[in-house]
């Protein structure tokens, strides 16, 4: 057998050294037939050691969460709303929208079940036992956990109090160089004063340079477009054909960025691509980007809530325990580093819609950067690392074999790109940031982002066990122990010691490390790394694609799925809510991000639906719960030790209560490796920050630019080749975009730096009114003079006139008791006879813990009447529900909320105003809503409120105008079914549900800042 040779290829301006693979290909015969693998360069191994060892399956996308682009639509400021051609755009989209929901609302379904499925017939309503309602300490589940999440969103609330590294050692990160450096943006401006868009010639000559690269059609296009006659010259571009564009990219431009290298493997006899940049010039890169300037973070921080040090709060990377204990080893060697946290991920991914045809790309940022940074690959916080070899080796006939040379592979190769870090880890390299300030950089591998698959592959385990602790297969899911103590890296780096050793010997000693006999795993010889550690939680195929995606086929055999999907035809529109009007348990290749919008109403499907046999459901709806808890708390920008505390108590709760499923038949036990890996959240989140630092939702998220879009620009033939120069050509681009608006923005404002955000969250002076929410209405009325009749008989709004009496009556004088209101507003007339009316509002929800770290959420709430699109489609009326503040509703809670539905958005005209309220404020928009009753004690079992239409004495709808200003957000109701066999009415369908249904459960579920401010 012959050593496998590694082909080197200068690819432009740096040339990788000559090396070599420790890795023999398998020997072939004259004939070219495969024979049995006989062992490699690194021992021969008996194919036990590798027979429960799976192979890396291409990803097909199935898990990935879908990325939905971002909504078009223009938000004013201020209140000062959007124009008439996009409020007219967007009535059509909502036209087409609600006419195909109708359509689907009169699709087919089966008809209910003839019997019900309880057989018990003296279950009450609400289908639950009491003796089942409470814990082994007499308290119900959901109070304690309600008190310790409202406790801990308190804490959350407050201003942080922060303590830095920096406080207990001055030295840690600091600068080695009085001076500054010239920036990357500094030292090309000086070379270029004249031109800000230098090599282009002019704003246009850049213009359709960047339109040609970014967004403009295949090359051959382009040319054609610039090969017509005197094009270029009115236009007066630098270039005429796509390859001068190229030219002046490749030669004229920086992206800061390295080159990749490009090396060939030969493995019994079939050649293989890696991809590969230079680790640290990577980190370089991002480090020194002038556009992270000023939002580096350059040593670790603990976070109190409280002032007293009591209680830790986790956001950022920095905020963790992994960083600051990082520093302290790192300080007793080398005193006044700065560390570089090294964040890789990977994951195979498919390029090709049919065929086999998959990529393997290696992702690599720093925790230096905050997360939202990282996470939004516009950010440019993300560089594509290197592309490695994806053949699944069919060539070799032997499972065993082709197993351990897979891994060996990707091993070698890993430990080749990240073999830098051994020796500027330890003695650090001096880095200037983006500022021009030059501090000693250590880049220390930190955190191995990927799936389960990726997981056992990176650390060396077998398949069905856990990547970080040595939990026996038999007990996984069995309990949770988020306090097991990791797996020990010294008996996996001992049992590696012993590969000089007889290859018996050597996998004897990595069987009993529990590990598979691989030589050089790529994190053996990396300073201060604890790879068992290093592995992150993965929300979405763990979570979404994992527990939750059991669960959906748990329900559907405790349930049966006519009752289900007749659920979840049924619910009212939401715009938190995506509607599955065919129901979801015939859905196929079921993304993360549609498994995330079902939970969105999980809960909805099995509240007071009855089991067979007569079996309370009591355990099953908590079981349901507690998961929907763990996810959505697991999801949460921000951690104290309260909130970790309530996801440890989910989680148990979850683990308390599944025997429901062995009890119906349909489990015989949960050993489930995606089950156990949620017992280590806790100390992941403590190490490392919130799941949002290190979720495969963003990183999949960058196959799209850096795997499929790259293989779209190619002619598929030596794609790497060109995937990776067209990759190089689009970060320049970008590069070169940001210089010019920085150079456009030194233009405008001489001596400025520039805005960049915070390097932490800084929390809202407490003594401050919460800024809750904002609100945008369009600038035009969609319909600017609605007659009070039509209001009446096309809105709803059935009580208008007096209810817009009563409210200006107690406008003009606030002081005036119930009594005088009503007695004086019958005596308010009206000189207008129309209304300017609104059909939707649309809602800027803040930060809910208001730190300052949470992402903006989008609310809307429509109130519009039937109509007809464009096309003469029926579309049906919608009237959403509010959550209104009465006046003294807090930032979370419900005390001090009540629910109202929306009939009628509108406006004082001029003229109205005049007359009704001439010496007073303009109160804004206003609207006419019908009540629901107030908020009692959620229910015990699943902690949801429950409502209903609130109704006087004479059975009329209770109804009110109230002022815009105080509706906090829309709220999802689903219809509480009140009926002994849980069945839910037919007659009803998603449009009418809120007009039949006379009860219902507040969805706490919708969406993460509803779920945060209803607890």
């Amino acid at each position: 057998m012959s050593r496998l040779s590694i082909l080197v290829h200068a690819e432009g301006a740096r040339a990788a050294p000559r090396a070599h693979f420790k890795i023999v290909s398998p020997s072939s015969s004259s004939n070219g037939g495969a024979v049995p693998f006989q062992g490699d360069h690194f021992g021969d191994y008996q194919p036990e050691d590798w027979d429960d060892y799976d192979e890396y399956q291409p990803d097909q996308d199935d898990g990935a969460m879908e990325v939905d682009e971002q909504d078009g639509e223009d938000w004013g400021e201020d209140g000062q709303g959007v124009g008439l051609a996009n409020m007219e755009w967007e009535e059509e989209q909502d036209d087409q929208e609600g006419a195909d929901d109708f359509e689907e609302e009169a699709a087919w379904e089966p008809p209910p079940r003839s019997e019900p499925q309880a057989r018990g017939g003296s279950q009450s309503s609400s289908v639950y036992r009491d003796n089942e309602d409470t814990d082994s300490d007499g308290n119900t589940y959901q109070d304690s956990t309600r008190e310790a999440q409202r406790r801990a969103h308190a804490h959350l609330r407050a201003r942080t109090f922060p303590i830095p590294y920096t406080k207990l050692d001055p030295n840690a990160g600091k600068p080695v160089k009085d001076n500054r450096e010239r920036t990357a943006y500094q030292q090309y401006a000086a070379a270029n004063a004249q031109n800000p868009y230098h090599p282009f010639a002019s704003k246009l000559d850049w213009q359709v340079a960047r339109w040609a690269k970014m967004r403009g059609p295949g090359s051959t296009a382009v040319t054609e477009l610039l090969e017509i006659e005197e094009l270029v010259q009115l236009l007066g571009l630098s270039f005429k054909n796509v390859r001068e564009l190229n030219m002046i990219i490749d030669n004229d431009l920086s992206s800061g960025r390295p080159r990749f290298i490009r090396r060939e493997i030969i493995v019994a006899g079939e050649a293989f691509e890696v991809f590969y940049r230079d680790i640290i010039a990577c980190v370089r890169a991002l480090y020194g980007d002038p556009e992270f300037a000023g939002i580096l973070v350059f040593t670790p921080e603990r976070h109190y809530a409280d002032p007293d040090q009591t209680i830790r709060v986790y956001f950022d990377m920095h905020t963790g325990r992994w960083w600051w204990s990082t520093q302290e080893k790192l300080e007793k060697e080398k005193p006044g580093a700065t560390i570089v946290p090294i964040i890789i991920s990977s994951d195979k991914t498919q390029l090709t819609v049919f065929g086999s045809k998959t990529a393997y790309p290696v992702y690599m940022t720093i925790g230096n950067l905050p997360k939202d940074v990282r996470r939004k690959p516009g950010r440019r916080g993300q560089i594509l690392l290197a592309y490695l070899p994806s053949s699944r080796l069919d060539h070799i006939p032997s499972k065993a074999a082709r197993s351990r040379v897979q891994a060996n592979l990707f091993h070698t190769c890993m430990s080749t790109i990240l073999k830098p870090l051994r020796k500027y880890g330890i003695n650090g390299i001096e880095m200037a940031s983006g500022d021009g300030v030059v501090r000693r950089c250590h880049p220390i591998f930190a955190m191995y982002i990927g799936d389960y698959p990726e997981q056992l592959l990176v650390t060396c385990c077998k398949t069905g066990m856990c990547p970080k602790c040595d939990i026996a297969r038999v007990e996984l899911g069995e309990s949770t122990q988020p306090d097991r103590p990791l797996r020990d890296p010294n008996k996996a780096h001992e049992a590696l010691r012993k590969a000089d050793e007889s290859a018996t010997a050597f996998s004897r000693a990595c069987r009993e490390a529990g590990i598979k006999p691989i030589r050089e795993p790529f994190w053996r010889n990396l300073p201060y790394v604890n790879i068992y550690r290093s592995i992150t939680p993965d929300v979405l195929h763990q979570l979404y694609q994992g527990v939750i995606k059991h669960l959906l086929a748990w329900l559907k055999e405790a349930y049966g799925a006519e009752e289900l999907d007749a659920r979840a035809r049924r619910l009212p529109p939401n715009h938190q809510i995506r509607l599955f009007l065919r129901g979801i348990t015939t859905l196929h290749k079921v993304t993360g991000k549609v498994h995330g919008d079902i939970c969105r109403f999980l809960l909805a499907l099995v509240i007071g639906l009855p089991l067979r046999e007569g079996m309370s459901p009591t355990r099953l709806v908590r079981a349901v719960r507690a998961l929907l808890d763990f996810l959505y708390l697991a999801r949460y920008p921000a951690h104290t030790d309260d909130t970790l505390a309530s996801l440890r108590s989910s989680l148990a709760q979850f683990h308390a209560d599944k025997q429901i499923f062995v009890d119906l038949g349909i489990r015989l036990h949960f050993k489930l490796p995606k089950l156990h890996s949620l017992d280590h959240y806790l100390l992941s989140i403590e190490l490392f920050g919130t799941t949002d630092n290190y979720d495969t939702q963003h990183t999949e998220r960058l196959h799209i630019d850096f795997a499929k879009e790259a293989y779209r620009a190619t002619n598929h033939r030596d794609e790497f080749r060109q995937m990776t120069l067209w990759l190089e050509r689009r970060e320049k681009i970008l590069y070169h975009e940001a210089y010019i608006a920085w150079r456009l923005q030194q233009h405008s404002a001489p001596g400025t730096s520039g805005s960049f955000r915070p390097s932490r969250p800084v929390a809202p002076d407490p003594r401050d009114p919460p800024p809750f929410t904002r609100i945008k209405m369009t600038k035009h009325a969609n319909i600017k003079a609605l007659p009070f009749d039509r209001a009446v008989n096309d809105y709803g709004a059935t009580w208008i006139r007096d209810a817009l009496a009563r409210y200006i009556v107690g406008y003009r004088n606030p002081s005036l008791t119930p009594e005088e209101v009503e007695r004086e507003a019958m005596t308010v007339s009206y000189r207008f006879a129309t209304l300017p009316v609104f059909h939707k509002i649309k809602f800027v929800l803040e930060d809910a813990q208001q730190l300052g770290i949470m992402e903006t959420i989008h609310d809307a709430a429509h109130a519009c009447p039937a109509r007809r699109d464009r096309h003469g489609r029926h579309v049906p009326a919608r009237f959403d529900t509010v959550l209104i503040n009465d006046g003294t509703g807090g930032p979370s809670g419900v005390q001090g909320y009540h629910i109202g539905r929306l009939r009628l958005v509108f406006r004082l005209s001029d003229a109205a105003r005049q007359q009704l309220i001439p010496d007073v404020i303009d109160p804004g928009p206003l609207a006419y809503v019908e009540w629901f009753t107030p908020f009692t004690q959620p229910d015990p079992v699943h902690g949801l409120y429950k409502v209903s239409r609130e109704r006087d004495r004479n059975r009329s709808l209770v109804a009110s105008v109230i002022e815009v200003k105080n509706i906090r957000r829309s709220c999802h109701l689903f219809p509480a079914v009140t009926r002994r066999d849980g069945i839910i009415p037919r007659e009803w369908t998603s449009s009418t549900v809120l007009d039949s249904c006379e009860d219902f459960w507040l969805n706490s579920f919708s969406d993460m800042h509803m779920y945060m401010i209803t607890i």
